[in-house]
């Protein structure tokens, strides 16, 4: 899941707690259980996330990207479309859902 966060310079949290609510409501309800955080301010507002949502947020241990292995797995996969450092800022959502659906379904899964 990709999600553009419009016009929102820095994402501030109130700004990441909308996109974010309003992203994963649409989702069936067994895609998503559990989020994992770094830390971030962004992210502040993860208590009421989770209350909209009905998902656990967890947070990782600073300096320790292993306890978020499945994201840095994905950002590895989005760099195969864009390398790191790359500003999404001019990407529709519409084209970061097609990168995000060539990541969910790779022709080898087919």
């Amino acid at each position: 899941m990709l999600i553009k966060l419009h016009g929102f310079k820095p994402a501030s949290a109130v700004n990441v707690l909308q996109a974010f609510s309003d992203k994963l409501l649409r989702l069936a309800e067994p895609m998503c259980q559990s989020m994992t955080y770094d830390q971030c301010r962004e992210k502040a507002m993860h208590r009421e996330l989770s209350r909209r949502t009905d998902i656990a947020v967890y947070f990782c241990y600073p300096h320790s990207p292993w306890q978020r292995g499945s994201n840095e797995n994905s950002n590895e996969l989005v760099r195969q479309y864009q390398p790191k450092g790359s500003d999404l800022s001019g990407y529709s959502q519409e084209q970061l859902d097609a990168i995000a659906d060539q990541i969910n379904n790779p022709p080898w899964k087919g």
